[in-house]
């Protein structure tokens, strides 16, 4: 990857590394750190905008032990499959292969049954993920939107790489599919997160305290997340 200094000049610093890396140059950031994207599964590196390559490299180099460890840990990519139980929306189902059904995904109960060629399962069962999370997260969006009397545009899911949600000045939140495999109160915590948002955009003590109120087990979600969140990227 190449990044244009503070010098104008470009410099290739997975060249110098020897190994795949993200940089993003911040101006608000006051030292480098770094970060693996589990998606991708590469090490991010966040550096000030008036950093030299020399040190850039000189501090990815001092933690190539955590980069190795770090990738070490994430669980292998992985697609869904025939007789898999996961957890969808809170409520364990299991996946159930149905080539004789001509809807692409159909659930019924515990059962998510999944029409067409097997090859085509993974694909289903995902498609099927984003529409319902669509409509799921949208709703219980708009409850919580409600109850802070503020507007809610629209809700969005998408394939994103490293944020779990987003919120817009727009009004507009975007959610990540893959949070729609992890446990209720996760979601929930999620939810109220992005939707104190529309009222706080910045983390500060006003907007803590909104998602507390918003949804009181919020601590007990946001600890969930950064602890396993990585186990949700497994899914391609």
């Amino acid at each position: 990857m190449k990044i244009t200094l503070f010098t104008g000049k470009t410099f290739d610093i997975e060249q110098a590394l020897g190994f795949k890396i993200k940089v993003v140059k911040s101006t608000r950031a006051k030292r480098m750190t770094l970060r693996i994207d589990a998606k991708e599964r590469i090490p991010v590196l966040t550096m000030p905008s008036r950093c030299s390559a020399a040190r850039a490299v000189e501090f990815v180099n001092s933690h190539r032990d955590w980069i190795t460890n770090s990738l070490g840990r994430l669980p292998e990519a992985k697609k869904f499959e025939n007789n898999e139980t996961i957890s969808l929306f809170g409520q364990n189902i299991t996946i159930v292969h149905s080539p004789e059904m001509r809807s692409g995904a159909l659930l019924r109960e515990d059962r998510l049954f999944v029409s067409g060629d097997i090859e085509f399962l993974h694909r289903r069962v995902k498609d099927y993920i984003k529409k319902q999370a669509r409509e799921i997260f949208y709703q219980k969006s708009k409850i919580l939107a409600e109850k802070l009397g503020t507007k809610l545009n629209d809700v969005t899911i998408k394939d994103t790489k490293s944020r779990w949600g987003s919120c817009s000045s727009m009004h507009n939140i975007n959610y990540s599919w893959r949070i729609a495999l992890a446990p209720g109160y996760v979601i929930d915590y999620l939810i109220a997160h992005e939707v104190s948002h529309l009222v706080h955009q910045d983390h500060s003590e006003a907007f803590w305290q909104c998602v507390s109120d918003l949804y009181p087990q919020a601590e007990q979600g946001k600890n969930w997340l950064k602890k396993h969140s990585r186990l949700l990227y497994r899914y391609e």
